[in-house]
């Protein structure tokens, strides 16, 4: 009876030293796949998924990982091509705009010139102020393809953000007036410095602001913290939180700035992020809030 009690915990023993065995090789499996899969992600690579293991099931859930991977890749490869695509399109399009712009405006001038009653010379200020809403159209898709295009070729430098947002805001000095927007700024007084291209950083700055004076409801508070958070809140209750959801997506624009493309604030987002920033987008009991950190 002990003989048989010995033969049976030998057994089990030897069946659980299996199963562990079993268990681990699963789990070193289970490891290698997790570990290849987040390699070939952040990768370019048709190198497929291998493991150690022989466990079919295993092996079949790795099969399955590839199969994924490999439809990935044909889709990130379409987007890339695509999104290439529609880079140089815009490019070519803001280009060849500008010549016709540049001729209505030459003959726009010599009509102007002419004597001509009351109302074709009314009519003439529409057409020269719908021919200046196009041609800064135009210029805001040609400076986003050029953006585009020269993503990467940043020079960063030692730069003082309190004189960029100061030189930005008395640039904007005459539109922001004009809407009847008399900014709050809280600046610091000590230097707020941080690596960043300055001729990037001002254009930042300035598609801000443009923003705020687009949306905003007549007021406009700018704060820069000595950590380098700026902060742009103006009231503006014509938007919802779906609408602010997409303030940095490309070509999207709201009813309150019809005249607008929609590339101020993508343009905007893609130079804070090639300087290794963030930007983001709030919205809470009618206020917008835009926050940009480097």
């Amino acid at each position: 009876m002990t003989e048989l009690l010995c033969a049976v915990i030998g057994a089990l023993l030897i069946v659980i030293a299996v199963l562990i065995i079993k268990i681990l090789a699963l789990r070193k499996s289970c490891r290698e796949i997790a570990e290849a899969f987040a390699d070939r992600l952040e990768t370019d690579t048709n190198t497929l998924i291998l493991i150690s293991s022989r466990d079919k099931e295993m092996r079949r859930l790795a099969e399955t990982v590839n199969e994924q991977l490999r439809l990935l890749r044909q889709q990130r490869r379409r987007y890339v091509s695509g999104d290439k695509e529609l880079k140089d399109a815009v490019t070519n399009i803001a280009h060849d705009l500008r010549t016709p712009l540049t001729a209505i405006w030459g003959y726009l001038d010599l009509l102007e010139r002419q004597d001509t009653s009351e109302e074709v010379a009314r009519y003439l200020g529409h057409i020269r102020n719908r021919a200046e809403a196009l041609r800064q159209l135009t210029e805001e898709l040609f400076r986003y393809s050029v953006i585009l295009s020269t993503a990467g070729e940043l020079t960063p430098e030692v730069c003082d953000i309190r004189g960029v947002i100061e030189e930005s805001l008395l640039s904007y000095y005459a539109a922001l007036t004009e809407r009847g927007i008399e900014p709050e700024i809280t600046i610091p007084e000590v230097p707020v410095t941080c690596m960043v291209d300055k001729k990037a950083l001002t254009r930042i700055v300035g598609n801000l602001i443009s923003n705020a004076i687009k949306y905003s409801d007549g007021d406009l508070a700018v704060t820069l913290s000595e950590t380098g958070e700026l902060i742009f809140e103006n009231t503006a209750q014509g938007l919802d939180e779906v609408q602010v959801g997409r303030l940095f997506d490309r070509f999207y624009t709201v009813e309150a700035a019809r005249t607008a493309t929609g590339l101020g604030l993508s343009i905007a987002k893609s130079l804070t992020e090639q300087m290794g920033g963030r930007i983001k987008a709030e919205y809470s009991d009618g206020k917008l809030k835009i926050i940009l950190n480097f």
